[in-house]
């Protein structure tokens, strides 16, 4: 099966599947994909989930919006206008009012907008000083939704999108910076884009000679949901020849892919999609958030590990689910999400723990929850920093107040009687 069928909003009741589902369910969907992004295909659809637990099916929740990712008010104010047949502009009014309180700018990511010979250039962001992400235009889509995304905005609110065609103004600006070691081409999917796209900002990148750039990662699911896209898409094979080409010419590839659930890495599909990557040169990496309704086990984390290494795929990050979109429906506390970390890192053997987390992707950077502790009579989580705004602030622990309810670090407070983080003055600094 490589013929690809998508599914939007609009047909995704043309799913032959779709007759397991109430019409109330059918309704539900309708509601919460006005609001969230919804898009799925034929992979994810006839090879992913199962369709006689599709209730409890994590690839079904991870594709489908679910009623409980919106609050009840505003559950109940988008179901209003749709049923009595609303006008379309008082539609989009209640939507975009319901969207608007769901976070769609998390971690600050305006502020990553770098100006560049006096204009902002919205389709890079630049927040740590080695790795700058670059919004291909032709690849702000994807092969599917997830429910969790919280890039929901690109596809979602205008006025949120990043994009940008331009390759001149991506080599210009790497070669402005030679701090810059790695470009990840993110979105959406860059997968997405056909071969000839990827070959223009290759190329342009090669034709620069940058002595900076070192790797050009990928941030994609498509491995994931469209594994088609590595083996018999009618430009595959034209897509691994330029893998190969970078790396001849000394620049790496790394495919960041996302694995939520191991069920993702059991298809034959995504078996042959992988090895034939590695045969190209091209190096996996992993990474997922840990989501309730998904993952929420340390056996499946477990699991997932194994499984990406006997593939030849490297585990990377473990992440905690970003505040935005449906996070009150996927999220799980700091500290349960710790001790998942933990009991499954103690399954695995070494090999398997080269991944880090888990991690908050947050405004000052990625903050690692090292643990939880005791420290003169207070219990406190343990902070590190894997990344950071300013890099002097990486690998520096730090501590804050104990809260067994906490899921993200704003829900913090410094620990000890201390009035703010080690990093806040500076941070706040950076900002102004």
């Amino acid at each position: 099966m490589t013929e690809y069928k998508s599914y939007a909003l609009h047909n995704f009741r043309d799913i032959p599947q779709m007759e397991y589902l109430t019409e109330e369910q059918k309704f539900n969907i309708e509601v919460v994909g006005t609001v969230l992004p919804f898009k799925t295909n034929n992979y994810v659809v006839d090879e992913l989930i199962d369709w006689n637990n599709f209730e409890k099916n994590p690839f079904f929740i991870l594709n489908f919006p679910q009623k409980e990712m919106l609050d009840e008010a505003s559950f109940k104010s988008v179901a209003t206008v749709l049923k009595r047949g609303a006008p379309k502009k008082e539609i989009q009014d209640v939507v975009r009012k319901v969207r608007l309180k769901l976070n769609p700018n998390p971690a600050g990511q305006e502020s990553n907008v770098p100006v560049f010979e006096g204009k902002k250039l919205n389709g890079i962001q630049h927040k740590y000083r080695e790795t700058m992400l670059f919004f291909p235009t032709q690849g702000q889509t994807c092969h599917a939704y997830c429910t969790f995304c919280f890039r929901w905005p690109q596809f979602a609110l205008n006025e949120f999108k990043f994009a940008m065609k331009e390759a001149d103004k991506l080599v210009q600006y790497v070669k402005a910076n030679p701090h810059i070691t790695d470009v990840i081409f993110t979105g959406g999917d860059p997968a997405v884009m056909k071969t000839r796209f990827f070959e223009t900002y290759f190329n342009a990148l090669l034709e620069a000679d940058i002595p900076n750039l070192k790797n050009i990662r990928i941030g994609t699911k498509s491995l994931a949901y469209w594994p088609y896209r590595f083996t018999t898409d009618n430009d595959a094979s034209d897509l691994l020849r330029l893998f190969k080409k970078m790396k001849r010419k000394g620049i790496n590839i790394a495919l960041m892919a996302h694995f939520n659930h191991p069920s993702e890495l059991k298809t034959d599909a995504v078996k042959r999609a992988v090895k034939r990557l590695i045969d190209a040169g091209v190096q996996i990496r992993s990474q997922s958030p840990v989501l309730k309704h998904i993952n929420a086990h340390a056996d499946i984390w477990a699991e997932n590990w194994k499984l990406q290494v006997r593939l030849g795929i490297i585990p990377y990050y473990m992440f905690i689910a970003r505040d935005t979109g449906a996070q009150d429906y996927f999220a799980v506390s700091l500290n349960q999400t710790w001790q998942i970390f933990r009991n499954a890192y103690n399954q695995v053997s070494g090999i398997c723990r080269t991944v880090k987390g888990p991690s908050m992707s947050c405004n000052p950077g990625k903050i690692q929850v090292v643990g939880v502790s005791e420290i003169k009579g207070e219990k406190v989580f343990v902070l590190n920093f894997l990344q950071g705004r300013d890099p002097g602030w990486v690998g520096k622990p730090f501590f804050a107040k104990y809260d067994p309810n906490a899921i993200w670090i704003d829900d913090l407070e410094p620990a000890f009687g201390v009035s703010n983080f080690f990093f806040e003055e500076s941070y706040y600094q950076m900002l102004a």
